[in-house]
């Protein structure tokens, strides 16, 4: 029986499945599955072709995109460390930028060449296609990266999370641009350009101003209550998006880029805030992709099924090797291996699919077979690339051992200490070699030993205290170069 998302059981529906969506995601992490993927799948079985959930509103939909996205590309511009991305910011930019551009041009012409015996598409719908896929997925790429735990070489992990968190709104302003030059006669090369610099120069300019006033606001006001910071930050990530868009500027790149500024600069509560946006975004990207799932009618994808893979195929075989190595031509310092690493890691996600519902309500023809040949190409791109980084990774030696950290004591300092830091040993034999007790340690310079934890139980230690191999040490210590940017420095 078809179950309609009347406003009586949206509740119980949705807590239902995200239940079922965090019990399926423990399989993921067990079996390397992308968890993405199974929260993509539980929407799909309980939609309209499965358990008979009925949810068709493209615009509820994209509405609940925007939002998501608002928060996932947020987070992930905060857990961008500027010393870790300088290295590799150009090579960043120009994947985010020019690889883009031609990953559109060559899948819209092999999209345009290859769809005449099946669906006729013109050119300019073919380029909308290949524009609303053109981007790497940040949710997925940032989950997959993290998630697994993937240490990679030659600063490959930032600049794959750079890429993935700044070239959505690359593709969005390709999507938008080519929704207007499709229902605009006026549309011309002046128009095009204008509309791309409006949206990249507002974005990047509003962002960055609108996130120094977030981090002078959280740093200067005093609410009283440390809980509501997060929501106060919250509410400014939703209205740099939407003054941003309301100036025409491009939001996602304005709330990523407001996000790193933000990230980089000293912040109080830091600890209470990042852990607000990381359960925050999970949540938000269970329900994006729960959301995708129920809109899709999976039959419907299998009248385009044959198409879909043979452009899927294409744009993880060809298109996406092709604009990356291109691209990355003037960068002489990545090895053949590091560019063959990037090209594969070419995840498509949520957000091709959410771009996917502009066209729809745009009312553009031939909306409704875009948006399922995007579903395919989505699902065959996690499954097949998703699911196979880190095999990937250890074939092209790539990948390094996993440095485990624990956090014994849960603690961590203000960020108002600039010169400190909180540093966690285990005591082993060799340290006790001069003898056992505390004294007897030879300990970095400026460090001090905070607590000892044996057992279980916590010991405050003075020099006289006899130390065991396996006890556990917090150490605090100088640091040795500053990694936060104070307020107001750059």
């Amino acid at each position: 029986m078809d179950v309609f998302l009347a406003a009586e059981n949206i509740l119980l529906i949705g807590s239902v499945l995200l239940f079922f969506s965090i019990l399926v995601s423990k399989t993921g992490f067990r079996f390397g599955i992308p968890v993405l993927l199974l929260f993509l799948i539980v929407g799909i079985l309980a939609g309209s072709d499965g358990l008979g959930v009925q949810f068709n509103n493209a615009g509820e939909a994209q509405f609940i995109g925007m939002v998501s996205l608002s928060i996932i590309l947020f987070s992930g511009g905060m857990d961008t460390k500027i010393k870790e991305i300088r290295p590799v910011l150009k090579e960043g930019i120009v994947l985010s930028t020019v690889g883009v551009l031609l990953t559109t041009l060559f899948t819209g012409f092999f999209i345009y060449w290859i769809a005449q015996g099946h669906i006729a598409l013109p050119l300019s719908t073919a380029l909308l296609l290949a524009a609303v896929m053109s981007s790497t997925d940040s949710a997925s790429v940032f989950g997959i990266l993290r998630s697994q735990n993937i240490r990679l070489k030659e600063n490959l992990r930032p600049m794959l999370e750079l890429e993935s968190g700044s070239n959505d709104p690359m593709a969005y302003m390709l999507t938008v641009v080519l929704i207007q030059a499709i229902q605009s006669s006026t549309m011309n090369g002046w128009n095009i350009v204008l509309a791309f610099l409006i949206q990249f120069v507002v974005g990047s300019g509003l962002g960055w101003l609108l996130g120094k006033f977030a981090v002078r606001v959280i740093n200067r006001i005093n609410i009283g209550n440390k809980s509501l910071y997060p929501i106060l930050l919250g509410s400014m990530v939703f209205f740099t998006f939407t003054i941003t868009d309301l100036l025409k500027g491009n939001g996602y790149l304005a709330v990523y880029i407001a996000g790193i500024v933000i990230g980089n600069h000293k912040l109080q509560y830091r600890r209470e805030i990042l852990t607000f946006f990381d359960g925050i975004t999970w949540f938000f990207q269970i329900v994006l992709f729960l959301t995708l799932g129920l809109l899709v009618n999976p039959h419907e994808m299998l009248e385009v099924a044959f198409i879909a893979m043979v452009i899927g195929l294409f744009m993880i075989l060809v298109a996406r090797p092709l604009s990356v190595f291109i691209s990355l031509l003037p960068f002489k310092k990545l090895s053949l291996k590091g560019r063959l690493f990037v090209s594969w890691v070419g995840l498509r996600g949520a957000v091709p699919i959410i771009f996917a519902t502009y066209p729809v309500l745009a009312g553009v023809e031939g909306a409704h077979v875009i948006f399922n040949i995007v579903f395919f190409i989505t699902l065959l791109s996690l499954i097949i690339q998703g699911t196979t980084i880190p095999f990937i990774a250890r074939k092209l030696g790539l990948s390094v051992p996993i440095e485990i950290k624990e956090d014994n004591f849960g603690i961590e300092l203000p960020e108002d200490i600039v010169d400190t830091d909180l540093r966690e040993i285990a005591v082993t034999q060799a340290m006790l070699e001069k003898g056992n007790k505390l004294m007897n340690i030879d300990f970095p310079e400026k460090s001090l030993v905070m607590l000892v934890k044996r057992d279980g139980q916590f010991i405050v230690p003075n020099g006289r205290l006899e130390l065991q191999v396996n006890d556990k040490l917090l150490l605090i210590k100088g640091k040795e170069k500053e990694e936060l940017l104070p307020e107001g420095k750059e």
